[in-house]
């Protein structure tokens, strides 16, 4: 049967070109758009995770409820002591501790005056220690346009924009103007080493990153961090495994009645990726549902306007004896192998899309001048295994429901009209 049909639907184009057509579309639509979703999806956990969040996150309470005014003045005391419990307890993890403040950057002209200044948001890492694994998650070395990495305290890195915008040069010297962890005034002289460009239009408009050392000695944060980020060594963010940790830790290191205890958070908790993350992972869902509600009205009336020219083929058929039940199956069958040809090619261009995406990207720089989203400005699609199968849930279910609404008409030809039908 399954030949014989196959040999019709090859003969007869009129009858199986267009609904192949509309498969192939709709499923390369759902790959391609399920693979762009996971790209940005993905864009946007690396970007917070590297930048802000990591996969978790130490703080102090208070620290906690002010993060966004970065108050450093209720930053954690006594780091190395609580990295070497971190490192111990949870050795999977890798524990990095940071610095966030903000201030003005000056920058001096020959005589010692300002020549041109700006509002920088600092970021204090370890960028001199030996294997210090911060480069490599912030991606330094990919990001340097002019100069070098700091090789020696007093260095610093700002962005590409920013150094534009004030008009200096690596090599420059230049002036932190902020305040310490005690709240008095804090100058610190620092020399341009390079300028970086992370395609992340937070971190590329006014950043600052500079030694965490440095930054302890300008902010006056002797053993003090503001947050201890978590990262899994995979790279790889595991909602699941870093609920396990923040319970874990939790029961070991909170202490519920001092407002300067550590306390955990994980990605999912911070800057409402939680809702970020549900919504996404919902409307990929959502997308299979419009394209197969959609393919299948389409194809319902392909059905329709194909069984009005087979009105005659169906008519004999139920004319020489064929039951009702075996010529809608035969047709139900048909569709199946439709939607299976339409299925594989579309899934095949959807992929190719895909990855060219994946490689080249799609800029979208002009469109995130003012985005304050941690997110690249070049775009990229990620192939998962999902998107080898995703597309054959529209392919195969809309062309089977159009196809069964469609052959509905079947069950309502009488044998009687049947023969009028032939005669004339």
């Amino acid at each position: 049967m399954i030949k014989f049909l196959m040999k019709g639907l090859l003969r007869d184009r009129s009858r199986s070109l267009f609904p192949i057509m509309v498969v192939t579309a709709g499923v390369m639509l759902t790959v391609f758009l399920h693979d762009w979703l996971g790209g940005v999806l993905s864009d946007v956990i690396r970007s917070n995770a590297n930048f802000m969040t990591g996969h978790v996150k130490i703080m102090t309470k208070a620290y906690a409820e002010n993060e966004d005014q970065m108050p450093n003045d209720l930053a954690i005391l006594g780091v190395h002591a609580l990295l070497n419990d971190l490192r111990k307890e949870y050795p999977d993890i890798t524990w990095v501790s940071r610095i966030r403040f903000g201030g003005l950057l000056d920058a001096p002209d020959k005589e010692g005056e300002t020549r041109s200044q700006g509002p920088v948001m600092g970021l204090g890492v370890d960028l001199l220690s030996q294997n210090t694994p911060e480069i490599a998650v912030l991606n330094i070395k990919k990001a340097i346009v002019r100069g070098h990495l700091p090789d020696k305290p007093g260095q610093i890195l700002i962005s590409e924009d920013f150094a534009a915008k004030l008009g200096i040069k690596p090599g420059d010297k230049v002036t932190l103007l902020s305040s310490t962890m005690y709240g008095s005034m804090a100058i610190q002289n620092f020399i341009l080493a390079g300028t970086v460009e992370f395609g992340v239009a937070p971190m590329d408009r006014s950043a600052m990153i500079l030694d965490i050392k440095d930054a302890r000695l300008a902010l006056d944060m002797n053993d003090a961090a503001g947050e201890i980020l978590g990262f899994f060594k995979n790279h790889l963010y595991n909602d699941a495994k870093a609920a396990e940790i923040k319970n874990s830790f939790q029961s070991r290191f909170s202490n519920s009645s001092d407002e300067f205890a550590p306390v955990m958070f994980t990605l999912r908790e911070q800057n409402d990726l939680g809702e970020y993350l549900d919504m996404v992972g919902s409307f990929s869902g959502i997308l299979v549902f419009i394209f197969v509600l959609a393919m299948s009205i389409v194809l319902w009336n392909a059905g329709l306007i194909g069984g009005l020219r087979r009105y005659g083929e169906i008519g004999v058929r139920l004319a020489i004896g064929e039951s009702k039940g075996h010529v809608y199956a035969s047709m139900i069958l048909e569709s199946t192998l439709i939607g299976l040809v339409g299925s594989i090619i579309g899934t095949a261009i959807g992929l190719g899309f895909s990855y060219y995406v994946q490689m080249k990207g799609f800029d979208a720089s002009s469109l995130m001048k003012n985005s304050t989203m941690m997110l690249s400005n070049v775009m990229r699609t990620q192939i998962t295994p999902e998107s080898y199968y995703i597309g054959f849930f529209p392919g195969l279910f809309s062309v089977i429901l159009g196809t069964a609404l469609s052959g509905v008409g079947i069950y309502k030809r009488k044998t009687a009209q049947l023969f009028r039908e032939l005669e004339a």
